[in-house]
């Protein structure tokens, strides 16, 4: 452990050394961050997911500038010029810029002017240069002339070169042109000639210009795109002028001609070198702060989807609509298992409308249907009025389901081991159905970026990107908890300390020996360590099993602790569980050790109160405004109900029952200044707008929340 990475990521977050030392020696011990949140309160003075989160992310970025360094420190002394002093400014160095700027002039090169000048012996006419203190500069320079520098020009030119370069490699120097960048950079983007048509869709940044430091992670990343796809061209600058300035009041110290060269040297070092590489870096940096941006944007609209409300153990009929090809019909039980499967043709053009709707009605009672679900894709609305004009014995709730991903996963491996004898229209039709039930089981088996929420995720650093999104659904599975005994080995695999191979291994041996009938049975499973348990246990639910604990959120090391206070009060735990007057017998202090402190019998007594609870909000039914089948029908200025599909740093994308979505842009979710649409609207949040700008030709619906209640 590090004691100078403790002071960093304290001071950085503003958090206690004590706690960050204690954090960080879990993640050394591969504690994982659910578990390190939720069941060591104590060490870590009761952080939260984010925090912990936070600390593991910065430690991750110091051990690699540490990585770095030491790669530096061998290259220079490989060099042989590795002295107390330069060892001692890399050692305290804690900026990855900085420690670049500092390697910079032992960094192996390419052959450069300035290399090709000393190799024809100018260094020395440079460091007269430099030194200011020549008057006949030109004199001095004959000496310097032979075969492949023929006259004093040419060896004012070369000297000049080095002296450049010199500066490049000062720190003064690249500080200062980074501190024109920070205050001045503009980011400008211009159309590559003879692409208009071709790269319409990037209109608004044909000729573009913007202060680097208020442009918009959105703005940035589409001009990227352009650039990327080939249909623009952009670049970020300053004026130089100022920085000159800058440079020569600093390196110049004299007049005559050695300032003269300088000031040349200066200017050439600025056009070539120094600002080329340092719009480089802020160009990568400007990059990485947009990804930054646009992956918690696309994070947070995960998190919502995934945590969704549930309509839990029901039996589902789910109906994928369509009209030429039909809509596929599936009926699955209470646990997602596929009972049945055809396909119906009410729609157009074989409109079998009677026949469909007999045969739902036959169906619902056949397999005794509780809820229908319905795919929000095409002929989505015309299926719904169909199912609702349905007689049905029973009241019968009918919703619509978010299609987004659900044909990738349909063609996916995963698909095909869950239903090997299915084509892709049952698969596609048994995840809308399971989605219903629970979204978030059903949404794990998809990758993230293709459930369609988010803002140009396609163009952001996909390692960063990934690294987050699985950290999102490894905290909403580990938030809600896991059936054991019913769960998928894809939704197992996101479960704190298992991960794809035991969670293959769980499954395996619920195959073989059964459902599990308590959490010490897991210990049974092969590669299922006492770290692994220790990890995984608590978050792992088995209901119905010999201990009611194993119900609960309850970590196994702390069932001794519920049973002294059950056997205290002269009760079992399970009437500890179930009444609340009992519960209200116990007093916390009297349990208080040194590994169990109040946050965690805060905690127990929570858990013992509502064992097992689902975190996630009531499924609520929705319907859409049953006159809205097409684009066509939307009116300017009326309100209509929606649902939020999608949040992005510049507004919310809201469905209001038809194939297209509709945009409120930031300006319009409410009657105040809004800085992040984040803190106004989320991912499946039901919503009234009104609609102010209408496109049929080109398909857009502009929207306000505004008044539209």
């Amino acid at each position: 452990m590090n004691a100078k990475h403790i002071d960093i990521i304290s001071a950085a977050l503003k958090i206690q050394k004590r706690q960050v030392e204690n954090t960080v020696k879990l993640l050394d011990e591969k504690a994982t961050v659910p578990f390190i949140s939720r069941y060591r309160k104590e060490a870590t003075g009761s952080l939260d997911e984010v925090a912990v989160g936070e600390i593991a992310l910065r430690l991750e970025k110091l051990n690699e500038l540490q990585k770095r360094k030491e790669a530096i420190l061998t290259s220079i002394e490989k060099q042989e010029l590795l002295t107390p002093e330069l060892k001692k400014k890399l050692d305290i160095c804690y900026d990855i810029h900085e420690l670049e700027d500092i390697y910079l002039p032992y960094k192996p090169k390419r052959k450069t002017k300035a290399s090709i000048a000393k190799e024809r012996g100018l260094e020395p006419l440079a460091d007269i240069i430099w030194k200011q203190q020549e008057r006949d500069v030109s004199g001095r320079a004959e000496q310097f002339t032979n075969n492949e520098v023929p006259n004093s020009d040419a060896a004012l030119e070369g000297a000049c070169h080095i002296i450049a370069e010199k500066i490049n490699e000062h720190q003064h120097a690249r500080n200062t042109v980074r501190y024109f960048f920070r205050k001045g950079a503009v980011i400008r983007s211009r159309l590559v000639k003879g692409k208009e048509a071709e790269g319409e869709k990037f209109k608004d940044y044909f000729e573009f210009e913007e202060p680097l430091n208020r442009c918009s992670s959105h703005r940035l990343l589409a001009m990227r795109r352009g650039e990327r796809e080939g249909f623009l061209k952009a670049s970020i600058f300053i004026e130089n002028e100022d920085a000159e300035y800058k440079l020569s009041d600093y390196f110049v110290k004299s007049r005559g001609e050695a300032a003269d060269l300088m000031n040349t040297a200066i200017k050439d070092c600025l056009k070539r070198l120094l600002v080329p590489s340092v719009e480089t870096e802020f160009s990568g940096k400007s990059k990485e702060n947009a990804d930054t941006t646009a992956i918690k944007v696309f994070a947070e609209n995960l998190k919502q989807l995934l945590l969704a409300s549930p309509l839990g153990e029901k039996r589902i009929l789910a109906l994928d609509p369509g009209y030429k090809s039909g809509c596929k019909l599936v009926c699955l039980d209470e646990h997602g298992n596929l009972l049945h499967n055809e396909t119906i043709y009410p729609h157009p053009p074989q409109n079998q409308r009677t026949q469909a709707m007999k045969k739902i009605g036959t169906l619902v009672e056949s397999f005794k249907i509780q809820s229908i679900a319905i795919g929000n894709g095409t002929a989505s609305r015309e299926t719904e009025e169909l199912v609702k004009n349905t007689h049905f014995k029973e009241d019968m709730r009918v919703f619509t389901v978010s299609e987004a991903g659900a044909s990738i996963y349909s063609a996916s491996k995963i698909a095909r081991e869950e239903f090997p004898s299915y084509d892709v229209t049952v698969r596609g039709a048994v995840s809308i159905g399971r989605r219903l039930a629970d979204p978030l089981a059903e949404l794990v088996k998809i990758d993230a970026k293709s459930i369609g929420v988010g803002q140009y995720q396609h163009d952001v650093d996909q390692a960063a990107l990934k690294t987050s999104l699985d950290t999102v659904v490894e905290h909403c599975v580990n938030t809600v908890g896991v059936d054991v005994n019913t769960a998928s080995k894809y939704l197992l695999t996101y479960v704190s300390g298992l991960g794809p191979q035991l969670a293959q291994n769980i499954v395996d041996y619920r195959k073989e020996n059964g459902k599990f009938l308590s959490r010490v049975q897991l210990k049974k499973v092969p590669r299922m360590g006492p770290k692994a348990f220790e990890q995984a246990a608590g978050f792992l639910r088995i209901r119905g099993g010999k201990n009611p604990l194993d119900s609960s959120a309850v970590h196994p090391e702390s069932y001794p602790v519920v049973e002294r206070m059950a056997k205290d009060i002269k009760v079992k735990v399970g009437d500890l569980m179930a009444d609340q007057n009992a519960r209200k017998q116990v007093k916390l202090s009297e349990y208080i050790t040194v590994e169990t402190g109040l946050p965690t019998l805060n905690d127990i007594m929570s858990e013992l109160e509502k064992p097992g609870r689902d975190p996630r909000e009531k499924l609520e039914l929705f319907e859409f405004d049953s006159m809205l089948k097409t684009i066509a029908n939307v009116r300017e200025g009326v309100t209509y109900p929606g649902v939020v599909t999608n949040v992005t740093n510049f507004g919310a994308f809201v469905d209001i029952g038809i194939k297209e979505n509709g945009l409120v842009h930031i300006s319009n979710l409410a009657n105040k200044f809004i800085d992040n649409p984040a803190d106004v609207v989320k991912v499946n949040q039901h919503v009234q707008v009104r609609v102010i700008q209408l496109d049929v030709v080109r398909k857009r619906i502009g929207l306000s929340m505004k008044d539209a209640d």
